[in-house]
């Protein structure tokens, strides 16, 4: 049963891999590529219902006890995100030949998204520091694959910046790994959580920890690091945006959630450290979107707060908050890929991304406005949407917490996302009808999309149903010994 920890990493690294010898043949590709992701979903699907009913499934491969060998962790927080993952891929590989031109798809597109996949479940499973780092560079050389692919000169310069970026933080990660491991002497999770408790040299761990966060909040674009983030996500097609949009950021601030709900817990600094760091990243993210007229600028620019919202939770650090934190995770996750699509769809539609050259396109394409309307209302967390949830948790955990400030900051920068994305529906979709305006075919558009949009708002409406797997979740992260037990056994 153990041995199902694996799969959700094994099914699209090997697809990956068979996609490869037919990559000049899109008819097969384009099949193989929608037939795999639907399998891995179910074998997801599958493997998340074991792991709620009966707790978490521990791979030690090749028979090497932990935390002596490579270990796999599928536990309630780590299995959530690869399910949803999933969810979002399917949506983007049934969309991609629509979105993404022939030509590219023909550069292995298919297998970098694959290999992407499988680095991104890998990064959300395992249970050992270094093994981290390695499925960061998985995903990394992946989407080093996917964003120079086309090779404009605007594309050229972004992949660049991207990649030194993310090279600088690589290097600066396993060297971070390298001293945690000389102080504490393993790289396994559950390990190093047992052993900091005992170790002496607590200003070491406080350096180890503010340096991890540093990497970690790089790859996640938090405030002051989020620099590299916005147009990088722009230049590829909107396929890749929307995968770089719901995935690459969320791997990083899902590692900042698991290392500082696991091993630096009793960092006490630290608290106040990121609600500062929440409230900036909120408040220097909308900023961004309301100053751009571009739609895929604007939305990548709102992944930014997002990223706040989340780090919220974990700064207050109470059940409710963290309950809030990862509910939220999951929200964005989809409506942010259901946000870059619409970006893509609406950018094809209107012949340009610039909002003061398009108007009246409600009159063309009324389906695709009114799904835009709605994904505002979902992004902005309007009751009864998942984005409201999501918020309402954090809110009230903040209320707990006694951190009034940033409850106001939070409700101000919720009030100012549904303005930045409305700013699309009104320059975009109102106003007089546009007779010069080519009417293009939105078929196979709009289908992926409304799935993500259904699945965003069954999260918001069926919160009854879904809240309280999201509560075992955070009540799993507050005991970091649940996590110690089930790995090494004890």
């Amino acid at each position: 049963m153990s041995n199902l920890a694996v799969l959700p990493i094994i099914i699209p690294l090997l697809a990956g891999i068979l996609l490869a010898f037919f990559h000049n043949n899109l008819r097969i590709s384009r099949f193989l590529s929608k037939l795999f992701i639907l399998i891995n979903l179910i074998v997801v699907v599958y493997v998340t219902y074991i792991v709620f009913q009966e707790g978490s499934l521990i791979l030690e491969t090749g028979s090497w006890v932990a935390p002596y060998g490579i270990v796999f962790v599928a536990d309630y927080f780590s299995i959530i995100l690869v399910l949803t993952t999933n969810l979002l891929s399917v949506a983007c590989l049934f969309i991609a030949p629509k979105l993404v031109s022939d030509t590219k798809e023909k550069f292995y597109y298919y297998t970098f998204i694959f290999l992407l996949i499988s680095g991104v479940s890998g990064a959300f499973l395992t249970g050992d520091l270094f093994n981290l780092f390695v499925f960061f560079e998985v995903l990394l050389m992946a989407s080093y694959g996917l964003i120079v692919l086309g090779g404009d000169k605007v594309q050229l310069r972004e992949s660049l910046k991207y990649v030194l970026i993310n090279l600088f933080s690589s290097v600066i990660f396993v060297t971070t790994v390298a001293f945690l491991y000389a102080v504490v002497g393993t790289v396994n999770m559950a390990h190093i959580a047992e052993r900091v408790q005992e170790v002496e040299q607590q200003g070491v761990l406080t350096t180890i920890a503010i340096v991890l966060f540093f990497v970690f909040g790089t790859k996640a674009a938090l405030f002051p690091l989020y620099y590299w983030m916005p147009k990088s996500y722009v230049v590829p097609n909107p396929v890749t945006s929307a995968l770089f949009g719901a995935l690459l950021t969320k791997v990083g601030i899902y590692s900042i959630i698991r290392i500082f709900t696991l091993i630096f817990v009793e960092v006490e600094f630290t608290r106040n450290f990121f609600i500062v760091v929440a409230a900036l990243s909120m408040i220097f993210g909308v900023i961004g979107a309301l100053s751009t007229n571009d739609v895929k600028l604007l939305i990548a620019y709102n992944v930014i707060p997002s990223i706040g919202f989340i780090l919220l939770g974990l700064a207050v650090f109470n059940e409710t908050a963290l309950a809030g934190s990862v509910y939220y995770l999951v929200h964005d996750m989809i409506i942010k890929t259901a946000l870059f699509l619409l970006a893509g769809v609406i950018t094809y539609a209107a012949g340009t991304s610039d909002l003061r050259k398009m108007g009246g396109l409600i009159h063309h394409y009324p389906v695709l406005g009114w799904i835009l309307f709605i994904s505002a209302f979902v992004l902005a967390g309007i009751p009864p949407f998942s984005g409201f949830i999501g918020k309402l948790l954090l809110l009230k955990g903040s209320f707990e917490g006694e951190q009034i400030v940033i409850v106001i900051i939070a409700l101000l920068t919720s009030l100012l996302i549904l303005y930045s994305v409305m700013k699309i529906f009104i320059h975009g979709f109102w106003g007089e009808k546009n007779e010069q305006l080519e009417r293009k075919s939105t078929s196979g558009l709009l289908g992926p999309i409304s799935f993500l949009l259904i699945f965003s708002i069954f999260i918001g409406v069926g919160a009854e149903f879904v809240y309280p797997y999201i509560d075992t979740i955070a009540t799993y992260l507050l005991d970091p010994e649940l996590y110690i037990h089930s790995v090494l056994k004890e």
